[in-house]
């Protein structure tokens, strides 16, 4: 094709398009990526083979909502596992969590809103508020959450992580918590809180969701099955305050129309049939051991260089880089790649000015692989620029 006199809007030109590394590492400490080897492929695979022999082909088009089974399921399970307040006609299905955020934007955000996320925090949600217009802004986070008393006047929506802040991994504290309902309240703002890796938790229950506290019907809750099961399903849900439900759902339909209803009726019975929290146990299980595996060796092999973020929950463990340690990863990541290793670094998740550290994942890397994968990272660090 003919190309170079249609140009995108200005929000769009400085957006690059993000790809996956092409190649992947023996030693893949990746964040955000689930370990796809946990997943009970045979059990799915019956459910799936289930809903088409019970479908076949059907004409006509599904509920912009998504499947009834599954929505009810969703609000019995979020009610159970996390304290969420839902019937299943305040459940919208979604293509994932990204597919929520956007539905929110659409309905929420005009261009030129100021909208408020963590810093640092999860790009692909500050990219796409910036995409619509938004005027986004990083508010710091601290041992607590978010820092309330650091949001700025005329937010019109809030974006946050309170289960697993994501990436530094800290819960936001219950004060906190009340702090930003109240704060919402006296500034007609909207609060999205993203249940972020609230699934795998290796110690305590986790508090109360801020949905669950909230009494003025300002809360969004969005959640995914992309970290619980496999990225590739694309299936997320929000639960929505009945004012916003109609324009949501017509988002929505305007947007795809609906999601695929053979994966989303098979899911209602993985659920209704309790393999979701089987499932769930078995791979906490797993993780848990490598979050121990890493932990120890910050604390021990990988400790003159760095220092592990308290986490009790999640695919991933962040580490920042200590007081008087030259800012030289970018060295170092570039080392432990030609030695088979592939880390993230903290700094790409500030919009701003950058703490200096590395976030490692620990969903695509076996168990087995974990303690030479270490190793290597720190041969990466001990080796001479």
């Amino acid at each position: 094709p003919y190309g170079g006199a249609v140009r995108p809007r200005p929000p769009w030109r400085d957006l690059d398009p993000v790809t996956e590394d092409p190649e992947e590492a023996p030693y893949d400490f990746r964040v955000g990526v689930p370990d796809g080897g946990l997943f009970p492929l045979a059990t799915w695979r019956r459910l799936i083979a289930g809903e088409l022999r019970a479908r076949a082909v059907t004409a006509g088009y599904h509920d912009a909502a998504g499947h009834p089974g599954l929505r009810r399921a969703i609000a019995r399970y979020v009610g159970v596992a996390r304290s969420v307040r839902a019937r299943p006609d305040d459940v919208l299905l979604t293509q994932g969590a990204q597919q929520a955020l956007d539905l929110i934007g659409r309905v929420l955000i005009a261009p030129g809103d100021r909208v408020a996320v963590e810093e640092p925090g999860y790009p692909p949600a500050r990219m796409l508020f910036a995409a619509m217009g938004a005027r986004v802004t990083g508010v710091p986070v601290d041992e607590q959450g978010l820092v309330v008393a650091a949001l700025p006047p005329g937010v019109r929506l809030v974006y946050v992580t309170p289960s697993h802040q994501f990436p530094l991994g800290v819960p936001m504290s219950l004060e906190r918590r009340a702090a930003l309902l109240d704060w919402a309240a006296r500034h007609d703002a909207v609060i999205v809180e993203d249940d972020y890796d609230s699934e795998f938790r290796f110690s305590e229950r986790p508090l109360a969701p801020l949905q669950s506290l909230d009494r003025t019907g300002r809360v969004l809750y969005v959640g995914t099955f992309s970290k619980t099961l496999l990225p590739m399903l694309r299936l997320g849900f929000l639960v929505a305050p009945a004012s916003l439900r109609a324009a949501l759902r017509a988002a929505k339909r305007l947007a795809d129309w609906h999601g695929d209803p053979v994966a989303q009726a098979a899911l209602a019975r993985f659920i209704d049939d309790g393999e979701l929290p089987r499932h769930i146990r078995r791979a906490t299980r797993a993780y848990a051991a490598r979050h121990e595996l890493i932990v120890a060796a910050l604390r021990g092999d990988l400790a003159e260089w760095l220092t592990p973020m308290p986490s009790t929950a999640g695919l991933h463990v962040c580490a920042r880089l200590n007081p008087g340690v030259p800012a030289f990863l970018g060295e170092v990541r570039a080392r432990a790649r030609r030695l088979g290793v592939a880390v993230e670094p903290l700094a790409g998740y500030y919009a701003g000015e950058p703490e200096h550290g590395l976030v490692l994942g620990y969903g695509a890397i076996p168990a087995e692989r974990v303690p030479e994968g270490l190793r290597r990272l720190r041969r990466a660090f001990a080796e001479p620029a």
